[in-house]
């Protein structure tokens, strides 16, 4: 059941990260604080189509 998401920032827009997460349990999408290196700041990556 756990499928691979991709993580966008929320300033650049860039996908800087992939992991996994079990649909069932979270059918919302992600947000989360990650470090940006476009950006080179801590920014709100939230969660994309693959």
């Amino acid at each position: 059941m756990r499928e691979i998401v991709l993580l966008a920032c929320g300033e650049c827009k860039r996908k800087n990260y992939s992991t996994t997460k079990n649909k069932r349990n979270t059918p919302d999408k992600l947000n989360l604080d990650k470090y940006c290196r476009f950006c080179r700041k801590h920014t709100t990556h939230k969660e994309t189509k693959a």
